[in-house]
């Protein structure tokens, strides 16, 4: 499997994930940086999301909503703050209202993605959220933020399947 650990540190208020994959360093930042494959994995399974926005850059905004087994559809966004392909991602994530403003019922958290080579062709990427209290922390985590996560990136592993069958499929293409 794709996820190596996941950590909850209740102290520290965050929770991290870490995962490796036969992949470059680039080709695992592409997942973030193309909207269209953050859409093939980001979420878990049962609910795929749908990127209506996706500007990641510094004071970029990324906005997507998921659509559940029975048609509803939670909307989120990212306040993305830093950007350093294809090291690093750092953004603020919250749920959003119908109409995308902040839904304040629902505590926002940060998340920081790292990407680095661990040798020969492999690639270690961890999620670092950190939450603004222990009662924010304890909403997520009761939210399924964990379970969702791991079950997100879990999926990864396939679109990179995809990718080797493609070129050893289209040789010279």
């Amino acid at each position: 499997m794709t996820v190596t650990a996941v950590r909850k540190n209740p102290q520290a208020l965050s929770l991290t994930l870490d995962a490796e994959f036969d992949a470059s360093p680039e080709r695992v930042w592409q997942l973030w940086a193309d909207p269209r494959q953050l859409e093939r994995w980001w979420g878990p399974p049962t609910y795929p999301a749908t990127v209506t926005k996706h500007e990641l850059t510094p004071g970029g905004r990324v906005e997507y909503h998921m659509t559940g087994p029975d048609g509803d559809q939670p909307r989120a966004y990212w306040d993305v703050e830093e950007v350093d392909p294809p090291r690093s991602l750092v953004v603020s994530d919250g749920f959003a209202n119908e109409d995308g403003s902040p839904n304040t019922d629902m505590p926002m958290n940060q998340f920081r993605v790292t990407i680095s080579e661990i040798g020969a062709g492999r690639t270690r990427m961890s999620i670092i959220s950190t939450f603004p209290s222990t009662e924010a922390m304890e909403q997520l985590m009761a939210f399924g933020m964990e379970e969702g996560l791991t079950q997100a990136v879990g999926q990864i592993d396939a679109i990179l399947a995809d990718d080797a069958v493609g070129q050893v499929a289209a040789p010279g293409t």
